[in-house]
């Protein structure tokens, strides 16, 4: 509760923007892509960030199986690492969502770059199905799947040298 009232005070002094009538992007200088525009965030890290989630699924999946198969299982554990896999598989349904989506992926000005952009909202869609088909249960055919996808979405947004970073640590799948 107390963290909502925070919030709600932060957002006072904001107030009167929120009531103007010219849109962002009409504003010069200002770049409206990103929710917040501080030029804090790290696209790679996103990257790592989804890549070190579908470890974590990953790891989760196996554990759920190994409880599993034991004479007396021990719930608790099953309720902590079912809930652990399923957060992660969040985070990454919140990262496409709210950080590629809403922010990243930009809609071609020509037709150009259509088919690129075709192929990122492709891949983006794959990597959502994916986390969400790893919610539902340990098959770890859909962890695999999610670190393909995030992989080759990687290959349609980032340059070669930012790649040579994402292919020596995520590469080889063995996280």
């Amino acid at each position: 509760m107390l963290r909502i009232a925070a919030l709600s005070l932060l957002s006072l002094p904001l107030l009167p923007f929120a009531a103007s009538e010219a849109p962002a992007e009409s504003v010069p200088g200002v770049a409206v892509h990103c929710q917040v525009p501080c030029g804090i965030y790290g696209d790679k890290i996103r990257i790592d960030l989804m890549m070190e989630d579908a470890a974590t699924i990953a790891k989760g999946m196996k554990m759920l199986q190994s409880l599993g198969a034991e004479e007396s299982s021990n719930f608790n554990q099953i309720v902590r690492w079912t809930m652990n896999k399923e957060q992660h598989a969040a985070n990454i349904q919140e990262t496409v969502a709210s950080y590629w989506l809403a922010q990243r992926i930009k809609a071609p000005k020509d037709e150009a770059g259509q088919a690129k952009y075709v192929r990122q909202l492709m891949l983006m869609h794959n990597i959502t199905v994916a986390a969400m088909k790893c919610k539902q249960g340990t098959d770890s055919a859909w962890v695999e799947n999610l670190r393909t996808n995030v992989l080759e979405f990687s290959k349609t947004y980032f340059k070669q040298e930012d790649l040579k970073h994402i292919q020596s640590h995520h590469g080889d799948h063995k996280h």
